[in-house]
């Protein structure tokens, strides 16, 4: 620093160096005391799934245990106290139900009495003479074992000691050897009391039992429009544009149409006085409300965002050019989806295990009930916490891959010349550096997500002794929670694409992101949100040709129980389905546009300081500053100033 009359004059030489954006320059590990954190979580996850094998009977839950503690298809220890316990069931290896059409939930226990037995029996018995002859010719006995089968039909006591008839067909379930009846209203009732739910979901189970087969071939017509989608965005063109919003209207247009069709022929029907039927009405009534806001939404939306089409085509077509550098980013979501199965297939199983972990208590009847052990409780919530927060670390790995990939392109002064694995390059500095940032950002997702699970736990809870102001109270909470969330999901993408670039902690990533996208955001914001619209517009797509393909096929079937369910079913799977493999372009977008944000930061076009973008971005980046509202930087002052001098970096 020099005076010179009076005044002070900073020199350049001597001037502190601000901290600047160092694109792939500098890395260390970052966050290491939360990736120790999160290790020492999962130590506590390996002792509860530990503890759930060595205290839970992992035999109990696999194949199956009668009323009396006998596991089927071993031999059993004697429960003091139950006469017919400890009995050598190494023969008999299925579960079967003796009232499985007719169950009741007493004291959180199921009262159905449950056998083990050598085989289910695979046709309706409708009397006892019938149960004694399948017992006879299969060796399978369905009455209880104080009762020999040659005293089935004379035995007094034989109507309290056998199954009530008629004794529904059932078959083994998978894996698991239970007796499950085949008929659907059998299987819905019995299953609906096994969650103690018995109105609701009595209706539900039906009806996705009845209609099994349509609801699979719904999923799969789901997987192929989305996947035919992700290829048309890969190759998207003005035509393709136009084809995909005409479509969306259309779909809109007719789907509304169809369904005020078919409430219309629902109100005109003979048989609506069936409780099904009726039911069925409101659920097309209530469908057809909902369709037709979301159309007239839409379509509003649609008219006033049309003079951005162009702008998205090359917006899409720049996206491509990051995409077919990393072609396999967009089987990312498979790897996901395959890694979050795994993991909740392993959840399940011990949260399962956990409750099966109880002493055995002999209660009336001679019977033999396990109650939990103590302290479960507190595993199970602890269990829930890494439920999410592993769920959501998963999903972090993704954005960050990703992130990693598209910046090792965006930085790259030779566009044409890409590195050979940059998917697996990405990964491996994820893994040797920056696996603490991830968990770190994940655990402030799960401490949102953790209060919106309560709050629904409560509500659900709660739901029949509270008035409409109590529920309307706890429903915005939960909005407020999910915004919360949402918004939130949104600072972890820039953050983890900041850290992909610069090499820093999540604080510094989310503090740099917020600093240079707000001194951006009029290049940033209105474009990339269009970008958005237009992907929504395909999940759209998917989920509203799916729900028409469900419409069509469960209309020719009125005889299910109840469909509404099923097909909103449907509908959720197309919407993930599509989410899945569509949020890559958006991932994309994002990365891409907080990329361009920091070019602009750190270069100045000149041929000392040159863009990292191309000449296709960079004509596409004049564009969008040309069609801004007034008061926008023109074209030339938003790229380089007047005197050409390097736009300021961000301050620590």
């Amino acid at each position: 620093m020099q005076c010179l009359g009076g005044e002070y004059v900073v020199s350049e030489e001597t001037t502190p160096r601000q901290r600047e954006w160092r694109p792939q320059i500098y890395r260390k590990c970052t966050d290491t005391t939360w990736l120790f954190l999160f290790f020492l979580f999962w130590t506590g996850l390996m002792f509860i799934m530990g503890y759930s094998v060595v205290a839970g009977a992992t035999g109990r839950l696999l194949f199956g245990y009668d009323s009396y503690g006998n596991v089927c298809g071993k031999k059993n220890s004697p429960v003091e106290g139950a006469p017919l316990s400890g009995q050598d069931m190494t023969l008999k290896t299925h579960m079967f139900f003796m009232n499985s059409c007719n169950p009741e939930i007493r004291e959180t226990r199921l009262s159905s009495t449950t056998l083990c037995v050598s085989s289910c029996p695979e046709e309706q018995l409708s009397t006892l003479e019938e149960v004694q002859l399948f017992a006879d010719t299969n060796g399978s006995f369905l009455c209880v074992y104080s009762l020999n089968s040659f005293n089935y039909t004379q035995s007094p006591s034989a109507g309290s000691l056998c199954p009530r008839l008629p004794v529904p067909p059932s078959k083994s379930f998978p894996l698991f050897n239970r007796c499950i009846p085949q008929t659907p209203e059998c299987y819905s009732l019995f299953a609906s009391a096994l969650i103690n739910d018995a109105d609701m979901l009595h209706q539900i189970l039906s009806g996705i039992m009845s209609g099994r087969d349509t609801i699979l071939g719904l999923c799969i017509l789901a997987l192929a429009l989305s996947l035919a989608l992700v290829l048309t965005f890969r190759f998207l063109t003005m035509l393709l544009v136009h084809i995909i919003i005409s479509l969306v209207i259309l779909g809109l247009l007719f789907v509304c149409g169809v369904l005020w069709w078919l409430y219309y022929d629902y109100t005109i029907d003979l048989s609506i006085e069936l409780d099904t039927e009726r039911e069925n009405m409101k659920s097309v009534l209530g469908f057809a409300i909902v369709s037709t806001i979301i159309t007239a939404v839409l379509l509003v939306l649609i008219f006033v965002l049309r003079k951005r089409i162009k702008l998205t085509v090359e917006l899409f077509q720049v996206t491509n050019k990051a995409v077919s550098s990393s072609p396999f980013l967009l089987l990312q979501p498979v790897w996901t989806f395959g890694a979050l199965i795994f993991f909740w297939v392993l959840w399940v199983a011990v949260l399962l295990s956990l409750g099966t972990a109880g002493s055995a208590q002999v209660i009336e009847g001679g019977q033999v009930d396990f109650s939990p052990l103590l302290g479960i409780r507190y595993m199970w919530w602890y269990h829930l916490i890494g439920l999410i927060w592993t769920s959501e670390f998963i999903l972090a790995c993704q954005q960050m891959t990703v992130a990693g990939a598209v910046v090792s392109w965006y930085f790259n002064r030779n566009k044409n010349e890409p590195s050979d694995h940059p998917i697996l390059s990405s990964l491996s500095i994820l893994l040797c550096y920056h696996q603490g940032t991830v968990a770190k950002g994940s655990f402030f997702i799960t401490l949102v997500r953790i209060p919106r699970v309560i709050l629904m736990y409560i509500h659900d809870t709660l739901q029949d002794k509270h008035g409409a102001c109590s529920r309307g109270a706890f429903r915005c909470c939960r909005c407020c929670v999910a915004y919360l969330a949402r918004h939130l999901h949104h600072l972890s993408q820039n953050a983890y694409t900041t850290t992909a670039i610069n090499g820093t902690d999540l604080c510094t990533s989310t503090k740099d992101s917020i600093k240079i996208l707000s001194r951006n955001s009029n290049d940033f914001t209105s474009v990339n949100c269009f970008g958005d619209f237009v992907i929504f517009l395909g999940k759209v797509l998917v989920v509203y040709f799916t729900v028409f393909g469900g419409l069509m096929a469960f209309n020719y079937n009125r005889t299910l129980q109840v469909w509404a369910i099923p097909l909103l079913l449907v509908a959720f799977f197309a919407c993930l389905v599509a989410h899945g493999f569509l949020s890559v372009f958006e991932t994309v977008l994002d990365v891409l546009f907080l990329c361009f944000t920091v070019d602009l930061e750190t270069n100045d076009g000149s041929s000392e300081k040159p863009y990292f973008m191309d000449h296709e971005f960079l004509s596409f980046v004049r564009k969008i500053n040309k069609s801004n509202s007034a008061g926008v930087q023109t074209d030339k002052d938003s790229l380089r100033n007047e005197e050409g001098t390097e736009l300021q970096p961000v301050v620590r």
